[in-house]
């Protein structure tokens, strides 16, 4: 398992004693990332709710942090991230913030400091579309959405 240096910095002292990401256990694919709020935030129902978490990265130059929900999170009250996987670009400087969505049957409750999603490092290839006016034939072919079934 290679290992790589993700510069990082609060914005704010103010939340100085919320733990920098982390992973949970030595198998963790994912860091726990959590809430910088003073005050409880709640996402009502079929909401959304934009989470900061008062850090920022520099991602080195072929990377990304993809952002992804909590397991737990999910399943126990359906709470989800919008745009799973989010994308944190190598050049972006701002502050990480997480698009939590509420898919559950009651209103959610995010405390300070609480997980809120999880973030996994990945290297990024770049790719150069060559437009060509015939493809190699597969077997799939261009079978869709539920071309194989329910099995």
């Amino acid at each position: 398992m290679d290992n790589i240096n993700i510069k990082i910095k609060r914005i704010s002292k103010e939340y100085n004693d919320i733990p920098l990401p982390e992973y949970a256990t030595e198998g963790s694919a994912g860091m726990d990332i959590r809430a910088a709020v003073q005050e409880p935030l709640i996402v009502k129902i079929g909401e959304v709710a934009i989470v900061p978490t008062n850090l920022s990265v520099e991602i080195p130059h072929g990377y990304e942090i993809q952002v992804r929900p909590r397991s737990g999170l999910a399943a126990k009250h359906g709470i989800g991230i919008l745009n799973s996987p989010g994308t944190i670009d190598s050049d972006y400087r701002g502050e990480i913030k997480i698009l939590l969505i509420n898919f559950g049957k009651e209103d959610f409750t995010i405390q300070k400091s609480e997980r809120i999603a999880q973030l996994i490092i990945s290297r990024v290839f770049r790719a150069n579309f060559v437009e060509g006016n015939s493809l190699n034939e597969s077997k799939r072919g261009t079978g869709g959405f539920g071309h194989t079934g329910k099995e």
